[in-house]
């Protein structure tokens, strides 16, 4: 198959999925399996999207290429690599970047941290302009580059022509056929449990943050969340574009006081708007943006207050998933390790009957997911 027949192809998996998730939100299922994970570990997401959320902001948002490669992961390779016989060797020509995105990041943050200080509106908002406006001087005085050079030439038009002739409801079923019964079958699943599980964390965990949660960490009206999540799943496939799910980001959205549907709606009106201001949003630098995540990611680190410290069936598991969440980038697959783990704790300390069939059964697919199924 060509790469646009293999894209197609891969399309039809994402439909098949959210075919598969809307079943199971209509009929309870997804809800059924929110509830089959035990308290402890549901206190431990938010916590967790809190440090993939610092790692993001640290890390994979703010690479830097240079010409001797990369990227060049600011505060992955930062420390200490400042030293002048270092410099050259580590970053080359890069190394003014690296500065000028490290101090805008960490001055957009405690922008952030001392407007929010000061309960200011606005206050992640305000920090990610002030670190753009930092940005934007030192790229004109220290790199000698315009930092709006780019929307000189750039097209405000959406590609629609494109997409239409090539991914809007464009699927290659038959290709998809041909890697075989098992491998799509396969593929579908794995798409299926990363989806649902990083869906069900990020719902949890923000959930959690807003103050959402019930006495027994149980969301209100979960069933409409999932159906909403499955259906955009449905409509990113139908209109060619990798899974529409719940993402992580929007724990900053909750931070600075979204709390109903309206948020959402004012979001995606925001979002349609921002197709045709695209270059505008593309001169935005990311060391701005990791200035938000980083922000939110350590309010989100709160959470662990409420973990039972002195209860190690609990203390277990989510000091494994908060670990393995960042590490593997995967909300899902850190639940996966916390509830393992929590199975295994009560099983071998004489408690295995508090612990519930579907939770046996959840740990028993993710066990089979992390080992047999690449």
């Amino acid at each position: 198959m060509t790469y646009l027949e293999s894209f197609q192809a891969a399309l039809g998996i994402i439909l098949i999925e959210g075919l598969v998730f809307l079943v199971l939100s209509i009929f309870n299922i997804r809800e059924q399996i929110v509830n089959a994970i035990p308290l402890g570990v549901r206190l431990g997401i938010s916590p967790a999207i809190g440090l993939i959320l610092m790692n993001i902001g640290l890390g994979s948002n703010v690479g830097v290429y240079s010409s001797n490669g990369g990227p060049f992961y600011v505060m992955r390779d930062f420390f200490g690599s400042l030293t002048p016989s270092l410099a050259k060797s580590t970053m080359g020509d890069a190394y003014p970047t690296v500065v000028l995105t490290t101090v805008t990041m960490f001055v957009g943050l405690f922008a952030i941290l001392i407007l929010a200080h000061h309960k200011i509106n606005g206050s992640v908002l305000l920090g990610m302009l002030i670190a753009c406006v930092v940005y934007w001087v030192g790229e004109a005085v220290f790199l000698g580059t315009n930092p709006f050079a780019s929307l000189a030439t750039a097209s405000f038009v959406p590609a629609f022509g494109d997409m239409a002739a090539t991914t809007l409801f464009k699927f290659n079923f038959s290709g998809l056929l041909e890697i075989g019964w098992f491998t799509m079958i396969t593929l579908v699943i794995t798409f299926c449990i990363i989806d649902m599980f990083d869906t069900i964390g990020t719902l949890v965990g923000t959930a959690s943050k807003a103050n959402m949660l019930d006495k027994e960490g149980n969301m209100p009206q979960m069933r409409e969340a999932l159906t909403s999540d499955a259906v955009g799943t449905i409509a990113g496939a139908l209109t060619g574009t990798s899974t529409v799910t719940t993402f992580v980001e929007s724990a900053s959205g909750v931070e600075a006081g979204g709390r109903t549907g309206l948020t959402a709606l004012t979001t995606g009106i925001l979002f349609l708007v921002s197709m045709f201001i695209a270059p505008v949003a593309a001169i935005i630098p990311a060391a701005a943006t990791s200035s938000a995540l980083i922000y939110v990611g350590i309010l989100m680190l709160g959470g662990l207050k409420n973990i039972k410290f002195d209860e190690m069936d609990q203390l277990v598991p989510v000091a494994l998933m908060i670990i393995a969440v960042p590490i593997s980038g995967s909300i899902g697959h850190g639940i996966g390790i916390g509830l393992i783990a929590y199975t295994v704790m009560k099983v071998f300390t004489g408690k295995a009957k508090e612990v519930s069939m579907l939770t046996y059964v959840i740990s028993a697919i993710f066990l089979i997911k992390f080992f047999l199924v690449v």
